[in-house]
């Protein structure tokens, strides 16, 4: 059985550690600060997609989700929400998680809906934001899914305690499923990580990180006219 820790970061929000793996959901430096510099500025944000879709590898804790939720509602920005993970959290952790409270206003109602509502089935969560979650294992074969996405997060654990979610096969079936323009974000900024995703077509760049990382990277996937 898993053990999950509840921490505070250092702005104020919860992450989750692991003292199995010596691993935490998100950054010590501030678990909401990260997703917001990693996920919503430097992806959805930076996507000019009118109406996107993305896809994101590693549910977790659904604070990407939930903070993507937040600017769907606040830019009118009608949006579908596709995300997959095969290690889902007891509702009695998820209850400990204080983004809600952290972030206020539609988040208290769009987090509880997020985690309520059932998994492998399309909902609506609000007039602009649509979510299917997808209970699957990435690591394994016949996970790919017909939809093609504008962005994508790659939010799993580190590569080197999740070495098997960082595999160049796994990259290419992402990149497959990109759209030309489409973007694919992740906190990771390690060299092997940047050498993969260029092999598998990716034009790959460093981009300054959230507090207490150097650099993060971005690959987007150029249309071919």
């Amino acid at each position: 059985m898993i053990d999950y820790q509840l921490k505070t970061t250092s702005d104020g929000s919860h992450t989750l550690y692991i003292p199995q793996i010596d691993e935490q959901y998100h950054s010590l430096n501030g678990a909401v600060t990260e997703s917001l510099h990693v996920f919503i500025e430097n992806g959805y944000l930076y996507n000019s997609s009118l109406s996107p879709v993305v896809l994101e590898v590693g549910f977790g804790t659904g604070l990407n989700c939930l903070l993507t939720a937040l600017q769907a509602e606040k830019l009118k920005r009608a949006t579908t929400y596709l995300t997959i993970d095969n290690n889902l959290l007891p509702p009695e952790v998820i209850s400990q998680l204080n983004y809600d409270k952290i972030l206020q206003g539609s988040a208290k109602n769009l987090f509880s809906t997020i985690h309520k509502i059932p998994w492998e089935v399309k909902t609506p969560v609000s007039e602009y934001f649509e979510l299917h979650k997808i209970n699957a294992d990435v690591t394994k074969p016949g996970w790919q899914l017909k939809e093609l996405c504008n962005i994508i997060y790659f939010d799993a654990f580190g590569p080197d305690k999740q070495p098997d979610m960082w595999k160049e096969e796994i990259f290419r079936t992402l990149f497959e499923m990109t759209l030309p323009e489409g973007v694919f974000v992740t906190y990771s900024a390690k060299g092997e990580v940047r050498r993969r995703l260029t092999k598998v077509g990716y034009t790959v760049e460093r981009l300054t990180g959230p507090p207490g990382k150097k650099e993060m990277l971005r690959g987007r996937k150029w249309r071919i006219n």
